[in-house]
């Protein structure tokens, strides 16, 4: 059975809730269908639909105990090979799973970028900055279309189980290309679509062709593939 773990679909909390409306969709770029997954939007991108997102009542499972040997973070961190100085953003950052893991890894001179829409989210990263005294934090407030990260100056963006999510994809992905250094990159760990035997729901899940698809879009490519997860793809992406 693909859903023996039902909690698993649930994702970081990111760009909104999913209400898009004929007014700011763009009837080029998404299809809305009567007929969907119970468990999506209704709305298509590339072919894809986009899932429900968490709320902020969801920060219990986003620190539950087992989620270390669910999600392995020490691997997704040596895949992502942070060095000291950089900027990063972790985007539907949450409760800062993984932004306070990336903070020493880019030191002093370094900096996290936590990006998020919920201001439950926003206001649980800042108290947790502020108790860990952590100082190289920054904690920015999105919108569904627009993460608002500085042009030209990251390094690395990391989406963990978060871009399935996102309302407007296509937006936000080319405001994220747009923030990227020249030799900046992308990094995405999404539950393997191409596996039957990963225990969560389809909405839920990606392939490595079709965030490739999506990625093309916005002028990313594929520089590398990391298969150390169990359930999940680690993929990193660069400007063409």
């Amino acid at each position: 059975m693909r859903y023996l773990v039902p909690a698993l679909a649930l994702a970081l909390v990111v760009f909104g809730p999913h209400s898009l409306s004929s007014q700011t969709q763009s009837p080029q770029r998404y299809e809305t269908r009567a007929n969907h997954d119970p468990n999506g939007t209704g709305t298509f991108y590339m072919g894809r639909e986009i899932a429900q997102v968490m709320g902020p009542g969801g920060i219990e499972w986003l620190d539950r105990a087992q989620r270390d040997t669910e999600e392995h973070p020490s691997l997704v961190l040596d895949a992502l090979q942070l060095h000291s100085g950089e900027v990063v953003a972790d985007l539907g950052a949450g409760s800062g799973y993984f932004t306070f893991r990336m903070a020493p890894k880019v030191g002093k001179t370094g900096k996290v970028l936590a990006v998020d829409v919920q201001e439950e989210m926003l206001q649980t990263l800042k108290q947790r900055a502020a108790a860990k005294r952590i100082a190289n934090v920054q904690v920015i407030k999105a919108s569904e279309t627009d993460p608002h990260l500085p042009t030209g100056t990251v390094d690395l963006v990391l989406f963990v189980d978060v871009y399935h999510e996102l309302a407007y994809p296509y937006e936000v992905m080319q405001s994220v290309r747009d923030s990227l250094k020249s030799n900046g990159r992308v990094a995405f760990v999404e539950y393997r679509k191409e596996d039957p035997n990963v225990p969560i729901k389809e909405v839920h899940k990606m392939s490595v062709g079709q965030l490739e698809k999506e990625m093309a879009a916005v002028g990313l490519v594929l520089v590398r593939r990391i298969e150390t997860l169990p359930l999940q793809h680690i993929l990193i992406f660069g400007r063409r």
